[in-house]
């Protein structure tokens, strides 16, 4: 709640365009960066004469997502026309769907600093991709708009969320977790960069307490999680003070612009009844048999709160960290792969969670592109476990075994970095760390704990690393105690 003396209420629609080779009533090709309206066709330009025909193949994912969403698929479904004018809508409408959408009803719990979330769904329907519209660079003194028709037709789902959330975090979270949910069971790639997953965000806000909603502003086409959160935090604060200065909000769509980090206003908003919907005439309603829908989910993978689940229960991870390893199928593997090798998982997740997301984040690639096997990973833990070789020495090796194809046990033998355990050897560092660190030392005499830690980082900066630091702890302690 915020301290605002007003609440905000937050729902998503999401649209994802589904993994398909061809668009969604023509055989058009689907590929990202293709020359400007290479793939277009009668149907998909929406001339005289050409017909649509349903692609089977985007009726199966849709079916698959709204599944892996908890929702109602609807044994009849309905494609509509949904009437407005944009230049890059070459028909002047686009087919989706509306009173009749394809599945109803579902939720989707994701995980929060603070504890889980709810969402519930209220539908995921079938439509079509528009256009796309370029703008002429600064420098084209004619200053001309060109349309290029390659996503036209493109096979997308909608998925509208009931306004279940509270704040941006939220938001931001929960389309995290949808985007988890679609990749893990191959509805979509999930690539916002290039359009395959976009957020419109439905705000408003309310007196703390009150149960009434607000009025409504929709911004439009978010393709980030950190522009969603900053548009919504945005948003709120902008509502927020037009409430206070006694006006009243209007209802509109916005756009976030992300070099002024502001919402600006696009258009008012239109209401179902301005689309002058209807029953497409050129399509026939869409049947899914229980048979359809038993396969469908007989295929469907482990999602990723089933995933979070099964690694608390038989890893012993805190649900945070599950939820984390659980977030892709393909890091799941990993980890459990990692963990196998090593016979620590909580190691293994320490080292997933920290070196090799740290890694996976600076090259920007994904679990698939790590340059250290899963196993060769478990080998290294198994090194440091044995106090073969030391907890920050171990980040060394891996960095010298990424995308190398080196082992860690090579590594550490050929540049000698081995953990120093050897008691007479360390106890000549410690007493020269002591003599170098007087006030240190003096302090944990008269009872500073905190300065033992000082002295132990020391000690491993003198031997690299190396040092075995509970060893070093030891030696300190007994040293110091001889010394008081």
């Amino acid at each position: 709640m915020s301290d605002t003396g007003f609440e905000p209420v937050i729902g998503l629609e999401i649209h994802a365009q589904l993994l398909t080779d061809t668009k969604i009533f023509c055989g058009c090709a689907t590929r990202f960066g293709a020359a400007p309206n290479a793939h277009v066709c009668p149907v998909c330009l929406g001339l005289p004469g050409a017909l649509p025909v349903l692609n089977r193949r985007v009726v199966e994912l849709g079916i698959r997502a709204a599944l892996a969403l908890n929702c109602t698929v609807q044994p009849l479904s309905v494609f509509a026309r949904k009437n407005y004018f944009y230049p890059d809508l070459p028909k002047g409408y686009q087919i989706s769907q509306y009173e009749h959408p394809l599945a109803t009803e579902g939720a989707v719990r994701y995980a929060q600093d603070d504890g889980d979330r709810v969402v519930r769904i209220i539908r995921v329907h079938l439509e079509e991709d528009a256009g796309k519209s370029l703008h002429a660079a600064a420098g084209d003194v004619d200053r001309r708009t060109h349309l290029d028709f390659n996503r036209s037709g493109v096979p997308l789902i909608e998925i509208v969320s009931h306004p279940d959330l509270r704040s941006p975090a939220e938001a931001a979270g929960f389309f995290t977790r949808l985007r988890g949910i679609l990749t893990t069971v191959g509805v979509t790639d999930g690539n916002m960069e290039e359009g395959s997953l976009r957020c419109d965000a439905n705000v408003s806000i309310r007196p703390a307490g009150a149960s009434a909603l607000g009025v409504k502003v929709e911004v439009k086409n978010l393709n980030s999680f950190r522009f969603l959160q900053r548009a919504i935090e945005f948003e709120i604060h902008r509502q927020t003070e037009v409430v206070r200065a006694g006006k009243q909000v209007e209802q509109e769509t916005r756009l976030w612009d992300t070099a002024a980090n502001r919402t600006v206003s696009m258009r008012s908003k239109e209401d179902a009844h301005d689309y002058r919907y209807f029953p497409e005439p050129d399509l026939p309603p869409v049947e899914v048999s229980e048979a359809w829908v038993a396969e469908v989910a007989a295929a469907l993978p482990e999602l990723p709160e089933a995933r979070k689940q099964r690694l608390v229960r038989d890893y012993r991870i805190p649900p945070a960290e599950a939820a984390q390893l659980a977030d892709t199928g393909a890091l799941t593997a990993y980890f459990e792969a990692a963990a196998a090798a090593a016979g620590n998982a909580k190691a293994a997740a320490n080292w997933v969670m920290g070196e090799v997301t740290r890694r996976l984040k600076a090259d920007g690639g994904g679990i698939g592109a790590v340059g250290v096997s899963p196993e060769a990973l478990g080998r290294l833990i198994r090194m440091v476990d044995a106090g073969t070789v030391s907890g920050s020495a171990a980040k060394t090796v891996f960095e010298r075994m990424y995308g190398t194809g080196r082992g860690a046990q090579e590594i550490v033998e050929a540049e000698g970095l081995a953990q120093i355990g050897d008691e007479e050897r360390l106890l000549d560092v410690v007493t020269r760390v002591i003599a170098d660190n007087d006030d240190a030392a003096s302090r944990f005499r008269n009872g500073n704990e905190g300065s033992l830690g000082f002295l132990v980082g020391q000690v491993m900066r003198a031997t690299g690393g190396r040092a075995n630091p509970r060893l070093v702890n030891a030696l300190l302690r007994r040293s110091l105690s001889d010394d008081a």
